[in-house]
């Protein structure tokens, strides 16, 4: 299987990102007009505390993008540099990929915590199955 094929779920996870990026600017700007922030405190992360509770969840999810998933993007881009490409590689990195699209959209409207903690150990299991399988492939 030629290496590209699982490197179009790290490019569609990276696009995710930048769709939620602009769904950030999208809520924060707006509020950020009309939102109190205590004198000198709107430089800090610390003031995102005064947005809205709907503001800050889509903060939340585009901070979360950049935390799992970076572990995500190494092993991906090891898994294609070795050569080490198989229709179960890429099986587990679209998994990976629609599960943390799916647990980006419930965190940024609906917030069911334990919906979104299950989607997050999915994705978990699917970025350690692609860990764990590479591990053995090296050592």
């Amino acid at each position: 299987m030629h290496s590209s094929a699982i490197l179009q779920p790290v490019v569609v996870l990276a696009l995710w990102s930048g769709v939620m990026m602009l769904w950030l600017a999208r809520a924060r700007l707006p509020n950020a007009k009309t939102t109190r922030f205590p004198e000198g405190e709107i430089a800090h992360p610390s003031a995102m505390v005064h947005f809205p509770t709907e503001v800050r969840r889509v903060g939340d999810n585009y901070n979360h993008l950049f935390e799992q998933p970076t572990l995500f993007y190494a092993v991906v881009l090891l898994i294609a540099v070795m050569g080490h490409v198989d229709g179960t590689a890429v099986a587990l990195a679209w998994g990976f990929v629609g599960l943390r699209v799916v647990h980006s959209l419930v965190q940024a409207t609906v917030n069911i915590v334990p919906l979104r903690f299950g989607l997050f150990i999915l994705s978990w299991l699917a970025l350690l199955g692609l860990m764990v399988r590479e591990a053995l492939v090296i050592f």
